[in-house]
């Protein structure tokens, strides 16, 4: 198999397969961490397959998917909403999710993808790329800052009954991709 992913726009067939691939993936990279009711909280509260179909018809999100041969084993969503006071750049938006398959890490996939969302944002007219991740995630903080981002401030990130703290991070789309 080769892992130089292909990357497609996600359709509203997609929904069911979003929901197993972000259920998998976001347990994944937080269970270890997080307590099961909490991890059972919130993935059954946000990764559903109506969560999707809702998100997908939304014209304000872009899902971007990147697959091996045929197989998904990394998503994105990209998302023109309302912006943190503390992301002060020029017509941001926010790379909502940002998942790779556990087997996958470590391989480019994150890069190919990462890259496809800035191609995205700047064709769609946009700037100014900004992201949400854990305090506690200091493997994506790595990949986020190694991509060009830089910390802005801070949110609280509700995981079930726990309040956890998510540092925003931008980039601007005008700079040269690294």
């Amino acid at each position: 198999m080769k892992n130089t992913p292909s990357i497609r726009a996600a359709t509203s067939a997609d929904a069911e397969m979003l929901t197993e691939l972000a259920r998998r993936t976001f347990y994944d990279a937080f269970a270890p961490m997080n307590s099961s009711e909490n991890m059972e909280a919130y993935i059954s509260q946000n990764f559903t397959p109506q969560k999707f179909s809702a998100q997908l018809a939304d014209p304000r999100a872009t899902f971007l998917i990147a697959e091996i041969e045929v197989t998904p084993v990394a998503f994105a969503k990209l998302y023109d909403g309302a912006v943190p006071d503390c992301v002060r750049d020029v017509a941001p938006i926010e790379i909502e999710r940002f998942y790779v398959d556990q087997e996958f890490h470590g391989k480019g996939i994150a890069h190919t993808l990462m890259q496809a969302c800035f191609d995205r944002a700047r064709q769609s007219g946009h700037k100014t790329a900004y992201l949400g991740v854990w305090e506690n995630n200091h493997r994506a903080i790595a990949f986020y800052r190694k991509c060009g981002f830089e910390v802005v401030g801070s949110h609280v990130f509700q995981m079930g009954d726990e309040a956890q703290n998510d540092l925003l991070m931008v980039r601007s789309l005008q700079e040269p991709a690294r």
